[in-house]
């Protein structure tokens, strides 16, 4: 697959090649969705907790006769029944994390990269190079490109005044490419690659 290569100010600079065993393979949705599911999972604190019966102070008396008081036979003041009592089946703390082979994330990052490419929602910018870091500037820049709702893949290292100036607009995303993960390609309408992020995936997947 061949795609032209722009500057920041939405000038051509030549083209460049991207290999079809990381652009061009045919998407698979369940891959992508198994991808999506894991990353949310994973990042989940688990730390919602309710206090059951075991965790609630309260008399383990019985609360009257067994018969002739007209009233419910309750044998336990910690139940959910009463006030103060403990909540039935509420959370608690855990990992909700689940395993997945890393060959398998592997390729859902791949898959990711396709479903951008094969749906002309990908971008290739020479690199992101701004003479100094003003936040009107970029916007104006991305007016240009057509970008309102972009994640920016940059090299090992987001160049400082485009990080700078990308931190305030809305809907724009900015990661080294050591961060790309398929959530984030896929929660935004396009993806901008850097010819050095290219590289840098190319030498990832070789």
């Amino acid at each position: 697959m061949k795609l032209d290569v722009q500057t920041l100010a939405a000038k051509k600079d030549g083209s460049v090649e991207l290999p079809d065993a990381v652009f061009g393979l045919e998407v698979r949705r369940d891959l992508l969705h198994r991808m999506v599911s894991y990353q949310l999972a994973k990042r989940r604190a688990g730390t919602h907790q309710t206090q059951e019966r075991g965790d609630v102070r309260g008399s383990g008396a019985k609360q009257g006769n067994q018969k002739g008081g007209g009233r419910a036979r309750h044998g336990n003041k910690k139940v959910p029944q009463y006030r103060g009592g403990g909540k039935a089946f509420g959370p608690r703390s855990r990992d909700h994390s689940t395993a997945m082979p890393k060959k398998v994330r592997a390729l859902a990052l791949r898959h990711a990269l396709s479903a951008k490419a094969s749906a002309g929602e990908l971008i290739v910018l020479s690199d992101t190079e701004m003479k100094a870091p003003k936040t009107k500037d970029l916007k104006n820049l991305l007016g240009k490109l057509g970008l309102d709702h972009v994640l920016v893949i940059d090299g090992s290292e987001v160049s400082k005044n485009f990080a700078l100036a990308s931190r305030n607009i809305i809907n724009l995303d900015v990661l080294p490419v050591q961060g790309i993960n398929v959530y984030d390609i896929l929660r935004r309408r396009k993806l901008v690659l850097t010819k050095s992020a290219i590289e840098a995936l190319e030498a990832r997947f070789k």
